[in-house]
């Protein structure tokens, strides 16, 4: 049961109500974006609500115990800071979303009706569908250690401990030889296929500071999994950060580091729990089968 301040309490049994919804949006990166369905821009604790953004709610769904809660909002694109080429660059990936229940005439008689983060975003032309995903969500995300052959940390981090910055280079963009695929120069020499599974950060050009993952890494051709949001031109500058497939052969061919890894590369698999077991041989005494 949810408690009710007074004053919205007493706004409610009125009888006639002034009520709409607002949304505060807030990106990791600190900006933060108010919209309301009301007709006019309404500011509330010091952040702005726009009016007129096509914004409105759809439907929306309270689930008891653990199920992830959630619902969808819907709106045209506009200039108010919510842009394709942003959303397409990531800069609203897991952002923070506040639903508020707002008496227009008294902007601070409101009613907080559900905070969560914004999950999968459809655009279709100048209009875009988001999902609203509740708090519960978080207790899908994967925590602590899982038992399989792939190492389970991430190239750099502190459980990997290597120095990512012997695997970074920088580049230009020479020409894009199709959507997704550039054709470049690196400031130095690098291996074949080293970044493939890796991370592009572009510092120059329309898309300063976006990033994208590198499917493949071909001599001189990058493929990433996603085309830039904005235009690529000649001459723009990235910098990219080497891929790891956490492989024991891998961390230890490449990035000399499997005193380090932290998967479990000699735990049987599938096919050889499931396959006949030989009637006898040698290595059947229970001991090692790697030694």
């Amino acid at each position: 049961m949810r408690d009710l301040p007074p004053a919205f309490a007493a706004h409610l049994a009125g009888g006639v109500t002034t009520l709409c919804r607002c949304w505060a949006l807030r990106r990791r990166d600190g900006v933060a974006l108010g919209f309301t369905d009301h007709d006019r821009d309404m500011t509330i604790a010091g952040l702005t609500y726009a009016a007129r953004t096509g914004l409105e709610a759809a439907e929306a769904a309270a689930e008891l115990g653990f199920a992830v809660s959630g619902g969808d909002v819907s709106g045209a694109l506009s200039g108010l800071g919510l842009t394709e080429a942003d959303i397409a660059g990531g800069l609203y990936d897991g952002a923070a979303v506040e639903t508020w229940l707002v008496d227009w005439t008294d902007p601070d008689t409101r009613l907080l009706l559900d905070v969560g983060t914004l999950g999968e975003i459809r655009r279709a032309g100048d209009a875009f569908v988001a999902e609203v995903r509740g708090l519960a969500d978080r207790l899908d995300a994967e925590r602590g250690r899982t038992y399989r052959a792939t190492c389970g940390a991430d190239l750099g981090d502190a459980r990997c401990g290597v120095d990512v910055a012997r695997f970074r280079t920088a580049g230009t963009v020479d020409r894009l030889a199709e959507p997704g695929t550039l054709a470049v120069s690196f400031a130095g020499i690098v291996a074949d296929g080293l970044f493939t599974g890796g991370r592009l950060t572009w510092t120059g050009g329309a898309n300063l500071g976006l990033s994208g993952d590198v499917r493949t890494h071909l001599g001189a051709l990058v493929e990433l999994w996603e085309a830039p949001p904005r235009g690529v031109a000649p001459g723009d500058a990235f910098t990219l950060v080497a891929g790891c497939d956490k492989r024991l052969s891998t961390c230890r061919g490449t990035f000399a580091n499997a005193l380090n890894f932290q998967g479990f590369p000699h735990m049987p698999g599938n096919d050889f729990v499931v396959r006949y077991a030989p009637g006898a041989g040698p290595g059947l005494d229970g001991g090692s089968l790697f030694r």
